[in-house]
């Protein structure tokens, strides 16, 4: 597979002038009306420079669903501009340049420089709503903001007021130097066009108002000056540099006559105004224990995780989503469970893009019900992951989605497709027809079948093998503790989502089906010995011991006995076993195969199975032992109550370190969880 292919994404890149009439900068009064944007602000450190189109050591700012990000440069050569932009449009993330468009401002009689970038930097804030920079000396006070119009487009402000006594001319001009990415820079008097030898994409950069003076030294180089100013003492006039990266699915017609029109302002105030409403619907659900700042900060660290992850439809994408992290090049797709609890964290203040979520992976249902494991927006340089699925967890999903916002008419338009993915497990994933399923894949494979639970590597797998259950359909040889509690939550949502649509006799049906099945958990998967619940052999006689988060699933799912769920709990409150640094792991700190280091599931903790923990542990009355779970784990992982430190996929449950892709997104979503009451 070509992984070199520039995806078809045609960019536009357009500078105008603002208002050329005096203006005075406002005064911060507006922070006052922001006070959770104020509070929050510089979640995550978004400074450093590409060394290369590759480069992914640093952090990315995006909105809106846009593919493409940036940054504060930490180079001073670089100063003036924004880091990227980062594309997402092509191989799966690559630098377009250090910096696309670094400004100048000089004195056009002498051209000598107005600012000296790196030595008059009088500070950085990076919002959830925008990017913003200032420098100041004794002649300029220059501020730069970085904010999305729109999932196609930024706009880049830079406004200089002259704090001098004198009048001055100043020019703005604007420099871009290119990684070799195969896109290259031609084009005609007054603007730049930007092609790729890989893609029909075209890009521009020209002034709109004004003809720019341009220069080209290469393919790969620009320079481009906007009009002489003058600023009489205590004027201010602005720049407004627009960069659009616009899939030819959308109307590049419709976008440049958008960006016309556009108030950057009204932009800035909107975008500041939606982030804070988002910001204090969280914040109005805190847990009790859990309203202090450092919490709150850490909440509003994770809806930003989730904010640079997110995507509009592209390509084979048909609504927008999440990716799991756009900081690993193999994650720019969309996750068939990643989603599911990506949805339930973003129900809590944006249901609209959580319904989305859901919707992109049943664009891809089958007939038969089977929902596909992972999806790309261009498969020529990943295929959908069709060889399995994952854990049945779309109908919780829906059902917080909905208890967040009732509506009937979602609830109509998923009930009949949850459905059918849930009986598709019993006709797929059962190979002894005894109401029992396993994991599983689609192409007989061992592997895919593993990567069905969602827990690739996890000790419960090592001595599995596969069986046939039909062409297209295979199981594992064990039979899953986890799995079937998913199953028997989602009849529970299910038949809560049938009465909604006054369907009786489904509600009935999926509630006699949930206690059927719950007795079988109780007697078939819990070990009275080692009060744990364990997977078991095909017939169910044999536990497949080695104590693992499966074991706490059942209390997520309400399926244990209270005598069943004190057992549990203890053994998770255990510091010998489950109560570590940070608590709840994938698999008990005794076990000989225990290895946070060597094992993607051997020993790791993620969050989302601390969460199911932490919330069986609420299910049964627990709430002392899940707040202090809550607390000791948020404390625990590295750098989450830090300012500018990156959410990590998982963290060493020994020493706290964060582990493997950072930014992530289920990981955010269940810090959301659990420091929110549910509805």
């Amino acid at each position: 597979m070509n992984k070199h292919i520039f995806y078809g994404t045609a960019c536009m890149l357009s500078l105008f002038l603002a208002c050329n009439r005096p203006q005075q900068d406002k005064p911060d009064k507006d922070r006052r009306l922001h006070t959770n944007l104020e509070l929050t602000k510089n979640s995550i450190n978004y400074t450093g420079e590409p060394r290369s189109k590759k480069d992914r050591d640093m952090l990315m700012y995006s909105d809106q669903g846009a593919w493409f990000a940036y940054g504060f440069t930490d180079t001073p050569a670089t100063y003036g501009g924004f880091t990227g932009p980062f594309l997402m449009t092509q191989d799966n993330g690559e630098w377009l340049a250090k910096s696309l468009a670094r400004v100048q401002l000089t004195n056009p009689e002498n051209n000598t420089p107005l600012v000296r970038w790196e030595k008059d930097l009088d500070h950085r804030n990076a919002y959830h709503s925008h990017l913003e920079q200032v420098f100041e000396n004794d002649t300029v006070r220059v501020s730069q903001e970085l904010v999305f119009m729109s999932g196609h487009t930024a706009l880049q402000r830079t406004k200089i007021v002259n704090v001098s006594k004198h009048k001055i001319n100043v020019r703005a001009s604007f420099a871009g130097s290119l990684f070799d990415t195969g896109i290259k820079i031609s084009g005609a008097d007054g603007f730049i066009k930007l092609t790729s030898e890989k893609s029909p994409a075209i890009g521009y950069v020209r002034l709109l108002q004004d003809r720019a003076t341009v220069d080209r030294p290469d393919t790969l180089r620009y320079e481009m000056s906007a009009p002489d100013m003058t600023l009489a003492p205590g004027e201010t006039k602005a720049v407004v540099l627009a960069q659009t990266f616009i899939f030819p699915e959308y109307s590049w017609k419709d976008e440049r006559q958008k960006i016309k029109e556009a108030d950057f302002e009204k932009i800035l105030e909107k975008r500041k105004s939606e982030k804070e409403t988002q910001l204090s619907a969280l914040m109005s659900r805190i847990r009790p224990g859990f309203r202090e700042d450092p919490y709150r900060q850490v909440l509003a660290k994770a809806v930003l995780t989730l904010q640079n992850n997110w995507r509009i439809p592209a390509g084979e994408l048909k609504h927008e989503g999440l990716f799991p992290s756009y900081h690993y090049e193999w994650f720019h797709g969309f996750w068939s469970w990643d989603s599911w609890k990506h949805a339930v964290g973003l129900a809590a203040y944006d249901p609209r893009l959580a319904k989305d979520q859901i919707r992109a992976m049943f664009d891809f249902q089958r007939e038969d019900g089977f929902i596909v494991d992972c999806i790309y927006r261009d498969t020529t340089i990943e295929a959908h992951n069709e060889r399995d699925t994952k854990p049945p967890l779309a109908g919780w999903a829906v059902a917080k989605v909905i208890a967040a916002t009732p509506d009937t008419a979602f609830a109509k338009e998923m009930y009949p497709k949850l459905k059918k993915y849930h009986y598709w497990w019993y006709k797929k994933r059962d190979h002894d027809q005894d109401g029992l399923c396993e994991y599983g894949s689609t192409d007989g494979t061992l592997i895919a079948a593993k990567w069905e639970s969602g827990m690739d590597n996890a000790i419960r797998f090592d001595h599995s093998e596969i069986l046939k259950n039909e062409d297209g359909a295979y199981s594992l040889d064990q039979e899953s503790v986890d799995l079937n509690a998913y199953l028997y939550a989602e009849k529970q949502y299910l038949a809560e989502l049938a009465a909604m649509l006054n369907k009786e006799a489904d509600r009935e049906m999926f509630k006699k089906e949930a206690q059927e099945l719950k007795q079988r958990i109780r007697e078939q998967f819990y070990s009275e010995e080692d009060g744990w619940f364990y997977d078991t052999s095909l017939d169910g006689k044999t536990f497949v011991k080695g104590a693992g988060s499966e074991g706490w699933i059942p209390l997520w799912a309400g399926v244990a006995s209270e005598v069943q769920a004190e057992a549990v709990m203890l053994k998770m409150m255990d510091p010998a076993k489950f109560y570590t640094k940070v608590p709840f792991q994938t698999m008990s700190k005794d076990h000989p195969e225990f290895a946070p280091m060597d094992g993607y599931w051997r020993g790791p903790n993620w969050l989302d199975q601390s969460y199911f923990g932490i919330r069986g542990l609420r299910n049964h009355g627990y709430d002392k032992e899940a707040d202090k779970a809550t607390t000791q784990l948020i404390k625990g992982a590295e750098g989450l109550l830090e300012r500018g430190v990156p959410i990590r996929e998982n963290y060493h449950p020994l020493t706290g370190k964060g582990l493997y892709a950072k930014n992530f997104s289920w990981s955010a979503a269940h810090i959301i969880m659990m420091l929110t009451e549910e509805k």
